[in-house]
Formats: C-alpha cells, structure tokens, sequence
C-alpha cells in the first residue's frame, strides 16, 4: 500500500511542478504545453478575426470565456488530479508483469522516425475516433458529451470544451493502443500531439477551411460544423466523428456535408434546458434523472 501511496503523491506533485516550470519557461520548448496552447490558440483566434466564416459572429463569442476555462482546466487542472491514479495504475500493471513493452505486437524503434510518428497519429486518431462514435452511440456516455455539444456559437476555444467523463474513457484507450502497438511513445511525439491541437483549434474555429482535396483525409471546420449541428439525419445517432481526420468517417460511410454556408443551429434537442454554467454541466452526467 505504501508503495502505490508514494506512486500516486510523487506524480501528483510532479505534475503540479512540471506545470509550474512550463510557465516559467523551465523546461524545452516541445514539451511546454502550457505555452504551446496559448500560442496555437492565439493564432487561430487571429484567423477567425481576419477572416471570419460567420461574419455576424462575435470575436468574443458565446460562451468564449467559459470554453477558455475548459481549455485549461481539462488541460492542466484535471491532469494534475488524475495523474496520481494513472501513475498508481502503472505500478499496479507493473506488479502484475504487465508493461510498456511487455504487450508490443511490433518493435518500430528502428523504423524511420517520420514513419513511428505517422504511424502514431493515425492509430491515436482512430482510437478517438471509435471513442468519439460510443459517445454518441450509448445514452449513458452521451450525458456527458452532451458538454461539447451545448456549444450554440463554433469557436477554436470549444476544441477543449468537454466533461471531464471523457478523458477518463478516451486515455486509458489511447494508453492501451499504443502499448499494443508501440509500447511506447515515439521520441517526438510532441509533434504529434501539437499537430493534433491545432487541427482540432481549426476544426471548431469560425474560418471556412476545407483543404481542398485533402478533406478526404484532414478533417475541417466546414466538416466539423455539421457534427455539432441541432439536427441530424434520420436513423443516425450523428455524423463527422473525426478528430483530426476525415479519413475514418468516408471509409465507414458517416460522412455528411449537405452545404457549407455555416449557418446552421447548434447544440441537440433540449438544449435549452441544459446547464449554463461549469458547474451544472460537469455534474449534468451524474444525474439519474437526466437522459
């Protein structure tokens, strides 16, 4: 018991101060996610500034201070407080003979680290994709998506903008495929996962970005849009679950882009009664009689 107690305290304050020297500027470059995510969301806002898709929206949206909280509370806020109970899982595999390596179906370590990389992305975009899909799929998840879709005005900020619910599902995922496949990270990952917030940014931002004949791969804002959209075709359960990319939802046939003017309703039928506020929405889920 000591040994996991120890475990869960070294981590939690390991990630507290990790966090702290990123702001300080303490540690390199392509491992400060804190600054990496002002940046990226700074550029991408100054996209929408410039050139706006929906010109009748706001620069300071909807709910924009409310999504710019979510972006850091479930980027830093709750990883420092789960981090202890990950870390706590490690050793508990660990103990068991269970580790990084011990599940690898493949060793990529001598593979070129352009192919590890790509190799990477795309198997952890297929994973949230599948995740993305069970959101919807079963009520008891789609309670908690429901946080993301109450965003009634699109913004980069709403990339972050989810229940706290879904990490604990989507990690442990994207944890477990990539002991499958890797066992471990490639050395630089970083440009993967910073590839991968600033897609997302894009995606959920108000600028009309399709990359031409690349939208059959790179998800987009035009593509991502119809995915929050208030109505969804008939005998669905909703459309356009790529995270980074499209590529998924043409191959399984749940594509939809009707038009791409942008001007469509947002959110999902009872909205309207759905909690304004932080609080309401992360507890939204743990109600029985929600639905």
């Amino acid at each position: 018991m000591k040994q996991y107690i120890t475990a869960f305290i070294d981590a939690f304050l390991g990630s507290i101060d990790w966090t702290w020297k990123s702001i300080l500027f303490d540690v390199f470059w392509y491992t400060n996610y804190f600054w990496g995510l002002i940046i990226i969301s700074l550029v991408v806002w100054l996209l929408e500034i410039i050139f706006p898709w929906r010109k009748e929206q706001s620069i300071v949206r909807k709910d924009f201070w409310l999504d710019g909280f979510y972006m850091f509370f479930n980027f830093f806020i709750f990883s420092i407080a789960i981090s202890g109970f990950y870390k706590v899982m490690q050793v508990a595999f660990t103990n068991i003979g269970v580790t990084h390596t011990s599940l690898a179906l493949i060793d990529p370590s001598e593979w070129p680290m352009w192919l590890q990389l790509l190799t990477f992305f795309v198997v952890l975009d297929f994973v949230q994709w599948f995740t993305h899909t069970l959101l919807h799929k079963y009520s008891f998840l789609w309670k908690f998506h429901k946080v993301h879709h109450s965003i009634k005005e699109m913004g980069f900020a709403g990339h972050l903008r989810y229940h706290w619910m879904e990490n604990i599902l989507y990690k442990p995922l994207k944890t477990f495929a990539i002991m499958i496949l890797f066992g471990f990270e490639p050395e630089q990952a970083y440009v993967v996962h910073f590839l991968a917030i600033a897609i997302g940014h894009i995606n959920h931002s108000n600028v009309k970005i399709t990359w031409g004949p690349l939208k059959y791969v790179i998800n987009n804002p035009v593509m991502h849009l119809y995915h929050h959209s208030y109505h969804i075709p008939k005998g669905t359960y909703g459309v356009n679950f790529g995270i980074s990319l499209s590529l998924w939802d043409y191959i399984f046939k749940t594509n939809y882009i009707p038009e791409d003017s942008g001007k469509i309703l947002l959110g999902f039928p009872g909205d309207e009664h759905f909690p304004k506020d932080f609080l309401g929405q992360n507890t939204y889920g743990f109600r029985k009689r929600d639905k």
